[in-house]
């Protein structure tokens, strides 16, 4: 059986466009993708999206943040529920892959609670740090329920076989990782935010908020080499992009 990922919607979020791409105008409506990976030792998930509760109450779940954002998230649209579109239960996943820990990215980690987390061991810190929590906007309630953790200093191969991989692409916070897959169809790296647009690859051009400018620069010639070597990027939000990916049930070509 070969490696295969499929790509799901859980959610959409219109914002400042300038927030994604320093010094553009205007607003932009983007997706909240999670990744479901099936290779032949088990199911990863990759980011779990806004948490359930954000379809009745954002402002009760997501507090001051939700003002900067107007949210479509509608019942069925769940990392759970999209799921279970694929006949995948919460107990069918065996590892939990969070690019990093804000609340469109491990919302929906509580509704995964028997799986290990797979985070890197800087951004965990990082989350874990009041002051640094605060400044960064990383919120307990998303990520802290308990999971076993495998905290990855780095790179890390999930299976051990260069077929699911971590990688550190920081710089979007402390601890940013992205996940390349190796398909049947090659390489395809699932950048998170370490990419938010085609934009921020073809232009270099940072978003306007970010943790460490040098390390974000850094980690985008990286996703760039493996652009250049044959990965295909799955860039973190961008809208014109996911109009081109195939939504589960399809698989990714």
């Amino acid at each position: 059986m070969a490696v295969e990922l499929y790509a799901m919607t859980c959610g959409w979020l219109t914002m400042s466009l300038k927030a994604m791409l320093e010094g553009a105008e205007g607003k932009i409506k983007v997706p909240v993708p999670t990744y479901l990976v099936k290779h032949p030792k088990g199911n990863v998930l990759f980011d779990s999206g806004l948490n359930k509760q954000v379809q009745t109450d954002p402002e009760g779940r997501l507090g001051k943040i939700a003002q900067y954002y107007a949210i479509d998230f509608e019942p069925g649209e769940d990392v759970a529920a999209r799921l279970e579109v694929l006949g995948i239960g919460p107990g069918d996943i065996d590892y939990l892959v969070n690019s990093h820990l804000h609340f469109d990215h491990c919302g929906g980690n509580d509704a995964l609670p028997d799986c290990p987390v797979v985070v890197q061991r800087r951004e965990w810190e990082a989350a874990n740090d009041p002051d640094m929590a605060a400044k960064i906007g990383f919120m307990k309630q998303d990520f802290d329920h308990g999971h076993d953790r495998i905290l990855a200093d780095g790179e890390h191969d999930i299976f051990g076989d260069g077929a699911v991989v971590c990688l550190p692409t920081y710089g979007h916070t402390p601890g940013h990782q992205s996940l390349k897959v190796r398909t049947a169809g090659g390489d395809v790296v699932l950048t998170g935010d370490a990419c938010y647009l085609r934009r921020t690859l073809e232009e270099m051009r940072l978003p306007l908020i970010l943790h460490d400018a040098d390390e974000m620069r850094t980690s985008l010639r990286k996703l760039k080499e493996l652009q250049d070597r044959g990965a295909r990027i799955f860039y973190g939000h961008d809208p014109e992009f996911w109009a081109t990916v195939p939504q589960a049930p399809a698989a990714v070509a």
